[in-house]
């Protein structure tokens, strides 16, 4: 899919209110970066997969590392992306397009979605390209949606990744890569609405209230 057609695709896109959540093609994706500053930072690498009638398909996944024209050796202790110069790596723009491809017209989940949209959104301006028009789905957001309201029981403003991890006994061992983080992101998102439903009926349009 070319570049024009992605986003002439996305602005004829209309959101179906009727369709089920487990019709619904998700992409789940989570971003390695040198760092949080959305001007000066850039992302080291990007993994989503497909989540679609309740199935992490492990087998539709995306992962791609980018050519470093940044490094921080202080956030490669976190991620553990290294810079080698022998290794062939796609620039931002390549990987944009990788990305774009696999993305389509999903709805995407992440894990305090606005940082890994918003790093993405940069990186197509730098590129001369328009932002993601996709809609977007934030768990840790859909996680407070679970909690119950009483004055015995102490609400966080912020549900880490690994909170959630620790809530809903998802396994960390891939915790810090890219298509890791993803995956756990998957798994509690199934848990949230999983737990939804058990309070009451929930449809697509529901989660974004």
């Amino acid at each position: 899919m070319s570049l024009f057609n992605f986003w002439k695709k996305e602005e004829n896109n209309l959101f179906d209110e009727n369709i089920t959540i487990e019709e619904t093609r998700f992409v789940v994706l989570d971003t390695e970066t040198t760092g949080f500053d959305y001007e000066n930072d850039r992302m080291l690498c990007i993994g989503a997969l497909v989540l679609q009638n309740g199935i992490i398909n492990v087998q539709d996944s995306f992962e791609v590392y980018l050519e470093q024209d940044h490094y921080d050796k202080s956030t490669a202790q976190i991620h553990g992306i290294l810079k080698d110069l022998l290794v062939k790596r796609p620039t931002e723009l390549e990987a944009l397009q990788q990305f774009l491809d696999f993305l389509g017209d999903s709805i995407i989940i992440a894990h305090h979605t606005i940082f890994d949209v918003t790093i993405i959104n940069k990186a197509l301006e730098r590129n001369g390209l328009p932002h993601l028009t996709n809609k977007t789905l934030d768990t840790a957001y859909l996680y407070k949606k679970t909690l119950i309201q009483s004055h015995l029981f102490e609400r966080k403003d912020h549900y880490t990744l690994d909170d959630l991890a620790d809530k809903f006994d998802i396994s960390k061992k891939d915790r810090h890569t890219a298509l890791g983080d993803a995956y756990i992101t998957a798994i509690a998102f199934l848990k949230i609405v999983k737990k939804l439903r058990e309070k009451k009926e929930v449809n697509l349009n529901q989660l974004f209230k």
